[in-house]
């Protein structure tokens, strides 16, 4: 088969689909990897490096669409790239579908295979290559927070950590997932008040045994979220439902209960945001201010710390590349539920319920 790694262009993208240990392990799988011109240098992977492990390095996106039966990415195409897609060529990425119409259109119009790295399921029901970009995203949404709350960037001029005599700032955090569980122990090793929100007790139970004293946990609930807007300084959105759109649960008028210059940051904006207030941003304008609070809606987080999220990435996803390069989509997925489940769109039929429930179209099962 022939894999192709284009160049990512989403807006202050820098990570890459593919490592040169990846380009190794499929070429001695006999497969060929074309990797586009410089498409590694944001994460500090160089053409001779991508060359020395096997790979033909391409000029131009086009001919990468044109040549590869396989296309694996880090995000989902932009409009750009729409017209490079072409009928049953395989696309593997992270889509989020749900945030999108326009894009699963295209998507579904062009006829390609779309597997989802956020669907794809392990043995034990988990989604394994979710997990590492989450991870990165909950550790790096307590990092940006807290660049927010200092006053030159529009917060309140809040410390995380409090000092001696002063009191740390409370943070709140929906969600007790991957993304929740690393952004409090992220705040909570800063010495700020953490509170998580779950709607599962047994995560709850969990979580209260395994964190610091200084992390609480609370069911989560309108009336709960609330009540707790009023005392929080940071508020992390981290809340995921797989393949659907993220469920709003601060509205527009709970902006009013919260400090002014207080900090939200919506992790996740890439399923649509949990925030009524939320909309997308980027690295470069990452923060915009509605009702007095700041908010942090960066949609590609871990694209920030390239070096980072590039490796974490690639060490989850290359041993499904190799298997649907070595068997094809159809067998490779036939053969494993699990990476059967990361179908979301194959050949004009969307086949995730969540995506098909999104927008009212026709589901149809793998």
């Amino acid at each position: 088969m022939i894999v192709g790694v284009p160049k990512e262009i989403k807006a202050d993208e820098y990570r890459v689909g593919m490592v040169p240990a990846g380009v190794e392990a499929l070429a001695a799988h006999v497969h060929e990897v074309l990797v586009e011109e410089d498409a590694g240098l944001g994460s500090g992977i160089s053409n001779e490096d991508y060359q020395a492990a096997g790979a033909e390095i391409v000029v131009g996106a086009s001919k990468i669409y044109e040549r590869a039966d396989m296309i694996v990415k880090v995000k989902e195409p932009v409009e750009p790239e729409y017209e490079m897609l072409r009928k049953d060529q395989v696309l593997f990425t992270y889509f989020h579908f749900a945030a999108s119409r326009k894009l699963t259109e295209a998507v579904i119009s062009a006829g390609v295979v779309a597997i989802a790295y956020e669907t794809v399921r392990s043995a034990g029901g988990r989604l394994p290559l979710l997990t590492p970009m989450s991870e990165i995203a909950g550790r790096m949404s307590i990092q940006e927070g807290a660049k927010c709350l200092e006053r030159p960037m529009g917060g309140r001029g809040i410390l995380l950590s409090g000092v001696p005599g002063v009191e740390p700032a409370n943070v709140m955090i929906l969600g007790g997932g991957v993304v929740g569980t690393n952004a409090a122990k992220m705040a909570a090793g800063l010495g700020a008040r953490v509170t998580i929100l779950d709607i599962d007790l047994d995560r709850l139970r969990y979580l209260d045994d395994i964190m610091p004293l200084n992390v609480h946990t609370l069911m989560s609930s309108p009336y709960n979220i609330r009540e707790r807007l009023g005392d929080a300084d940071l508020v992390v959105g981290a809340v995921l439902v797989e393949g659907a759109r993220a469920p709003k649960l601060i509205t527009r008028e709970d902006l009013s209960l919260m400090k002014p210059r207080s900090v939200i940051v919506d992790v996740a904006i890439d399923q649509g945001g949990c925030t009524e207030s939320s909309k997308p941003t980027t690295h470069s304008k990452p923060t915009y201010i509605v009702e007095n609070v700041v908010h942090y809606c960066v949609a590609n987080m871990p694209g920030a710390v390239a070096c980072t999220s590039t490796y974490a990435l690639t060490n989850a996803t290359i041993s499904y590349a190799v298997k649907l390069a070595d068997l094809g989509w159809e067998k490779a997925t036939a053969d494993d539920p699990g990476l059967a489940h990361g179908v979301n769109i194959a050949e004009g039929k969307v086949t995730n319920e969540a995506v098909a429930e999104t927008f009212g179209l026709e589901y149809a099962p793998l």
